[in-house]
């Protein structure tokens, strides 16, 4: 792509204007190129440049190209301009630099062109003083720009510049300059390389021959993937590097999968022939989007593990959910060093500059509850996103531009030269492991097939496919280039290429093998130790939840504790001596000190607790303040993490306002925090839409896709209190459809007990489903909304509250949530004995045999009314409907909102209507 871009800015502009000036008075005063520039109204020219041998450039020819006049020989002004040459090369060089196999030559920015600065061919031999470039001085002008060329305008183009500190740039440049960017490899890394460019090309052959017109997205055109995999693995495991995570898209990963994950070929295959879809009926995943797991052993024996997450279609939005996983599994270990494991992810350029889940990831990795010590980024940039191309797919010059909002590096690399690769590698690990940041390989190749197999690219890109076509395979010229430094035979060539073939070939008549059996499918690693199950739901769900009240007495009064020299908020006091009450048996448990004792009981049992969300250690609506700050701004304390010397772990983060990229990561967490209560929470159950991708494609479907558990929490505030369409719906309905096969749980829970039990029960359950909880608002005040000590220490959480006062009840109420004190007060205050309420407090799974049990209690004919503050459309009228289809003794029906696309009323006023409408409408006339 053709980057014509104009100089950003002009150097000494004052001495530009005086030099005008002079042309002003005296035409000749002024050196010739500035007699024509002044003169000119052309557009500027290109430019080639400079050769080891012959100096090319040429002076500037028009606006916007303006240059520095020539200075005399004996002017002190040369060592500025060497030095703005050096910087200028150091900002911008990444601008000409040969990254592209297949693409215009840029055009070359003026500042980059020695006669910007007044050097004409003559000073090419001079020497100058550039302590900022090397230690070596003097240096002639063309050594200068050889060195500032070779390492920044040849296969690797970096921008660091807009890094603010100036140690991280020093030490870029110490790795860069010296060397050049260029990398001396062993002849065996180098025939390492080798091997690994040869594994990705015949992999791809194989199946395009064998497997005819079948989708695999052909990792043809950025082969040199394999050897960057391969090269970062080893390196990481010099580096103390455990464990490895990565995700990536469907665009190679088949090969990633069989030559770095380590993945049978034969199960590739198996997958390809579709041989067995008695196993997959109603569930699983196309092959490119399998994860994979294995141990790799580096040259220099140490162990890696590696975990490829499993992936959908929607690219990007595995980034914070592999970063969860990497999170976790250095929180398991102890590593406040995030050394232990790293997280890798590689992706497509279409999809990095297009998907705002790409900035929402970025936007965690510095952040206390959500850094992991750096990712490795690799960007597979083919150039094109299905059939459209960059122009059409970005206002910015690089896929790579929303990574500058981190203070790192970005290193774009001509995928076909693997050792400028391998040097863009070597910089990039080195970066990460010393300063702990994310770091960018915008690794440059192209896509020599279609979007997949099947898809004829050059209907829209005719030209490029036709250059395409004429391209060796980077296997080869890398071949042409050891066999000339005599790294490698031609012999030895083949005999890699035919070892490659003939594996493959075993492994697919292994997979066509009539005694062939498939893999295992059991929980491995942390999953297993606590016999962790999903499935359908069974009795082992139903676990002891209470808590002696005696030391829930201690513990309410442990979280009352603070440090000497703690002053809290005056505010807060209140609250303090609320909770000295409620642990006296003076006054019930409101909501905030049920759900502290849940985490503090769980916290005090060894289970570890990770919160996290927009505004989540004070609580949306102040209720929380489970972190509090000094009043004299002397740091914070957070009573539930010094409960104990023995307990568990407790954390609570404040997130970002991202909904996508926060849950992700935390559902990401819970992936390898089995043993652990793991909760994210919206602001407004309202945004939750926001993370939908999370939701459909991770949350609710990786059971039956990918077999893959998970305990995650959402607490997502929700009900009708006239704060408008955007504050009352955490929209129900989109979880209940898409409930089946007991794959989530959703509750509403009416009172603080109900909560106290619901969340201990997920968190020593070892059956692991997702739990969505529909969390109150006003209700965390409601005086009717509380619950006693002998509550929380008795019981378990029911899934349905029967109503014991309405004894010849005639009509049946049936709600969830705060609705049911709406409706018991309305009951109360118009002696409305004749109408029954019956809790559902959670929606599902939902336990027909304890609902029919209720409900035949009731004579038959009674008429049965769900009761929900939504839109009829909307809340869970139709997922009853269907699920009571078969009711018969009781005539169901519904009270609701009327029939709306929108979810509430802007109007608080009309608000209070309608929920006196819909209170009126639940008892009618008596």
């Amino acid at each position: 792509m053709s980057q014509n871009r104009a100089p950003s800015h002009v150097l000494n502009l004052g001495y530009i204007e005086e030099l005008q000036a002079a042309y002003t008075r005296e035409p000749n005063s002024v050196p010739p190129e500035w007699r024509e520039y002044f003169q000119s109204s052309a557009n500027g020219e290109k430019w080639a440049p400079v050769s080891n041998t012959t100096p090319t450039a040429k002076p500037p020819s028009a606006p916007p190209k303006k240059t520095l006049a020539p200075a005399s020989p004996d002017s002190g002004v040369w060592h500025d301009r060497i030095n703005q040459l050096i910087r200028s090369y150091r900002v911008r060089g990444h601008i000409i630099a040969q990254v592209h196999p297949i693409g215009e030559t840029p055009r070359i920015p003026a500042e980059l062109d020695p006669s910007y600065y007044g050097f004409s061919e003559s000073d090419f031999e001079r020497k100058f003083s550039c302590e900022t470039l090397v230690d070596e001085n003097p240096l002639t002008l063309r050594q200068i720009l050889e060195i500032l060329r070779n390492t920044y305008c040849r296969s690797i183009g970096v921008q660091y510049m807009h890094i603010d500190d100036l140690e991280v740039r020093h030490w870029l440049q110490q790795q860069m300059e010296p060397c050049q960017n260029r990398i001396s490899l062993a002849p065996e890394i180098q025939k390492r390389i080798f091997s690994r460019l040869t594994d990705a090309t015949i992999f791809e052959e194989f199946i395009r021959k064998k497997f005819l017109g079948a989708k695999s997205f052909s990792l043809e055109g950025s082969e040199s993937l394999l050897p960057l995999l391969d090269l970062a693995i080893e390196k990481a495991g010099g580096q103390g590097v455990k464990e490895i995570v990565m995700g990536m898209a469907h665009r190679g990963r088949l090969n990633v999968l069989a030559n770095i994950m380590g993945k049978h070929p034969r199960q590739i295959f198996r997958e390809f022939a579709d041989t067995d879809p008695q196993y997959y009926a109603g569930g699983g995943d196309v092959k490119y989007h399998l994860g994979h797991s294995n141990d790799w052993q580096t040259a220099a024996g140490d162990t890696v593990h590696l975990s490829l997450c499993f992936n959908p279609s929607h690219l990007e939005f595995v980034n914070p959910v592999a970063l969860g996983r990497v999170r976790a599994k250095q929180d398991r270990v102890g590593d406040k060093d995030r050394a232990s494991c790293m997280g890798l992810l590689i992706h497509g350029d279409a999809a990095f500059a297009g998907e705002g889940i790409v900035q929402e990831t970025l936007n965690l990795s510095q952040l206390a509850g959500y850094t992991t010590g750096g990712t490795l980024h690799i960007i597979v940039n083919n150039q094109i996103g299905f059939t459209t191309s960059p122009v059409d797919a970005r206002s910015c010059l690089y896929a790579t531009d929303v990574a500058r909002m981190l203070q790192v590096p970005i290193f774009h690399v001509n995928g076909e030269d693997p050792e400028a690769v391998a040097q863009s590698l070597k910089v990039a690990m080195d970066f990460r492991k010393k300063f702990k940041r994310d770091v960018f390989i915008d690794m440059y190749g192209y896509r020599k097939l279609g979007h997949n197999e099947t898809d004829e690219p050059s209907f829209t890109q005719p030209v490029l496919y036709q250059a395409i076509a004429k391209r060796k395979p980077v296997r080869e010229a890398y071949l042409e280039q050891l066999l000339k430094l005599g790294g490698i035979t031609q012999e030895e060539a083949d005999q890699i290429a035919a070892e490659r073939r003939e594996k493959l070939e075993q492994e697919l008549n292994e997979s066509r093998s009539k005694d062939y059996k498939r893999p295992g499918e059991k929980q491995r690693g942390i999953w297993s130790q606590k016999t962790f199950h999903g499935g359908k739901e069974s009795s082992a769900q139903d676990v002891k939840t209470g808590v002696e009240e005696t030391r829930l007495v201690e513990l309410l009064k442990k979280l009352t504790e603070r440090p000497a020299q703690f002053t809290p908020h005056p505010k807060l006091e209140k609250m303090r001596e609320t909770w000295l009450k409620m642990a006296a048996g003076e006054e019930p448990l409101d909501w905030a000190a049920a759900e502290a004792l849940a985490y503090a009981s769980l916290a005090t049992e060894g289970v570890r607790i990770r919160i996290s969300g927009q505004d989540s250690r004070r609580g949306t609506f102040s209720h929380r303040h489970a972190v509090l700050h000094d009043y004299n701004g002397k740091g914070i304390y957070t009573p539930l993490q010094h409960l104990a010397p023995d307990q568990a772990i407790v954390e609570l983060f404040n997130s970002p306002l991202s909904e996508a990229g926060v849950l992700g990561f935390d559902y990401g967490f819970s992936l390898d925090c089995p043993d652990g209560l793991v909760i994210w929470e919206a602001q407004f159950g309202d945004f939750v839409n926001g993370a939908q991708v999370i939701i459909d494609q991770f949350i609710t479907s990786a059971e039956d896709k990918w077999k893959r558990l998970s305990g995650i929490v959402m607490l997502l505030p929700h009900g009708y209190e006239g704060m408008g369409p955007e504050h009352s719906s955490a929209r129900l309905e989109r979880f209940l459809g898409q409930c089946a096969e007991d794959n989530i749980q959703v509750a509403n829970p009416s009172t603080p007990a109900q909560f106290f039990h619901l969340i201990r029960r997920q968190a020593l359950s070892s059956w692991r489903k997702p739990l969505v909880v529909l969390t109150p608002k006003s209700m965390l005040r409601l005086p009717e909304a509380r619950s006693s000590l002998a509550e929380l220490a008795e019981g378990t959480f029911q899934r349905i509250i029967p109503d014991t006062t309405a004894e010849k009840a005639t009509r049946v109420l049936m709600c969830s949530g705060k609705l049911f004190h709406e409706l018991n007060k309305y009951r109360t205050e118009n002696q409305r004995e004749d109408v029954a309420i019956v809790r559902l407090e959670q929606y599902y799974p939902l336990k027909r045999d304890l609902l029919d049990k209720e409900l035949e209690k009731f004579p038959k004919g009674t008429p049965l009314i769900w009761v929900q503050e939504e839109p009829v459309n909307m809340g869970a009228y139709s997922y009853l409907h269907m699920q009571l289809s078969d009711l018969t003794h009781l005539p169901f029906s519904v009270v609701a909102r009327a029939e709306s696309a929108s979810p509430a009323s802007g109007s608080a006023s009309a608000h209070k209507q309608e929920q006196q409408r819909i209170l009126e409408n639940a008892f009618g006339q008596k």
